[in-house]
C-alpha cells in the first residue's frame, strides 16, 4: 500500500502540531500564562540564578539529575528545578518562549520543527547523540519469518512508530533511502509505545521501530531487529536542551553556568554508569531488573552542525519539514560543537 494519502495525512498532522505550538505560544503570552517573563529566572523575581528545566518523560535526562546530585548546579550558584515536560517534547517550546521554564529537552526533529515555525529558540547543548561506539538501543522490529530482511524490503510496508515525524520516523526514512527505497512509499502509523510489539506480532503492521526497554522486550519475545537504529546517523542529536533566544541574550552568564554544569555532569555520567542507573530507578518507569543490566548509552554535550544541516536537508526531502529553519539563528553562540569522524 502506498503512503500517498497517509503521507499527506502525516504531514498534515505535523503541520497542525506546529500550528498548535505557535497558537499556544501566542495564547499563553496574551493570557500572561507565566509568572516569570522570558527575561527573568524561574521564580519570577528577576533572579536569573533560579532556573527551571523541562525534561523528557522518558530518558536521556540523567545528566540533569547528576548535576543536581553532585552539586554542580549549587557550585555554580544556580537554583535549578527539574520538572517533567510534555510527553511530546516538541510541545515544550511555548513554555520556553513564555518564560515558564528557561531550558527544555526535545529531539532534533522536534527542535527543528519549532525553529522552522519561527519560534525564537536556540540549542544550547546536546545530552545524547547517536554513535556506533555502542550497540543500538533502538531498531526496526519484524517477525522472524517476515519478508523484511533489510531496509531494502520496506517499500510499501506499514511501519508503526510511537510518534509521527520524530527521530524514529526520520531514521527509518533515512535508512530506507540509503537502501534504495523511496521513503514516500512507506506507510507510517502512530501507536502507543507499549503496543508496538503486539502490533507486529499480531500482524497489524509489518514492522515497528521501538527503543530502550521496549526494544529489548521485543527481542526477548522473538522479534528480529533490522538495521542499526539511530546509529545509522552518527552525530544525530537524540536529545538536546534549548532555550529562548531573548532570554539567552539577557542572561548569558547564568546560561553558561548552567551548560557548563551539564557538560561536567555528562562527563561524570559516562564514567559512572551505576549513578545513571540509580537515577533511572528514581525517575523512570523502566523495570529495576532491566535497569540493572541495560547498556548505558554514551552522553555528549557537543553538537555537530554539519550533521544537523544534513538532517534539515533530508527532513525537507521526506516532507517532515515544510521550510528550513534559519541555521544562522538556531544555535547559541556558546554551545559546544564538534565535527564527528564516525
Amino acid at each position: 500500500m502506498s503512503r500517498g494519502s497517509l503521507g499527506r495525512a502525516g504531514r498534515t498532522r505535523l503541520g497542525a502540531t506546529i500550528a498548535i505550538i505557535v497558537a499556544a505560544a501566542g495564547t499563553l503570552s496574551a493570557c500572561g500564562g507565566s509568572d516569570a517573563p522570558a527575561g527573568t529566572g524561574g521564580d519570577g523575581t528577576g533572579n536569573t540564578n533560579s532556573i527551571t528545566v523541562l525534561r523528557s518523560t522518558g530518558a536521556t535526562f540523567e545528566p540533569l539529575y547528576i548535576a543536581e546530585e553532585q552539586g554542580y548546579f549549587k557550585e555554580a550558584g544556580l537554583n535549578v528545578t527539574i520538572k517533567p515536560g510534555a510527553a511530546d517534547t516538541s510541545q515544550n517550546a511555548p513554555s520556553i518562549v513564555n518564560g515558564e521554564a528557561q531550558f527544555a529537552m526535545t529531539d532534533s526533529p522536534g527542535f527543528l520543527k519549532a525553529a522552522a515555525s519561527k519560534l525564537p529558540v536556540q540549542i544550547v547543548s546536546a545530552l545524547q547523540v547517536a554513535t556506533r561506539k555502542t550497540p543500538p538501543s533502538d531498531g526496526l522490529m519484524v517477525k522472524p519469518d517476515s519478508p523484511i530482511k533489510s531496509f531494502a524490503d520496506i517499500g510499501g510496508k506499514t511501519i508503526a512508530v510511537a510518534a509521527l515525524g520524530g527521530s524514529v520516523q526520520f531514521v527509518t526514512e533515512y535508512a530506507a533511502k540509503q537502501a534504495g527505497v523511496d521513503p514516500s512509499t512507506i506507510k507510517f502509523v502512530a501507536l502507543p509505545l507499549n503496543g508496538l510489539v503486539d502490533a507486529v506480532k499480531n500482524g497489524q503492521v509489518d514492522a515497528a521501530h521501538t527503543f530502550a526497554s521496549f526494544f529489548d522486550a521485543a527481542k526477548a519475545q522473538g522479534l528480529t531487529a533490522i538495521g542499526e537504529g539511530t546509529n545509522i546517523v552518527p552525530g544525530l542529536p537524540q536529545s538536546v536542551l534549548f532555550a529562548d533566544r531573548t532570554w539567552l541574550a539577557a542572561n548569558a552568564a547564568a546560561a553558561k553556568k548552567f551548560t557548563d554544569a551539564v557538560a561536567k555532569a555528562v562527563t561524570y555520567a559516562n564514567s559512572h554508569p551505576d549513578d545513571v542507573r540509580a537515577i533511572d530507578v528514581k525517575y523512570t518507569t523502566m523495570a529495576p531488573e532491566y535497569i540493572k543490566n541495560r547498556q548505558i548509552q554514551i552522553y555528549s554535550a557537543e553538537v555537530d552542525k554539519g550533521v544537523v544541516s544534513m538532517i534539515i536537508k533530508e527532513m525537507l526531502g521526506f516532507g517532515l519539514l515544510k521550510v528550513a529553519p534559519d541555521e544562522s539563528t538556531i544555535y547559541w553562540d556558546q554551545m559546544l560543537t564538534t565535527t564527528r569522524s564516525e
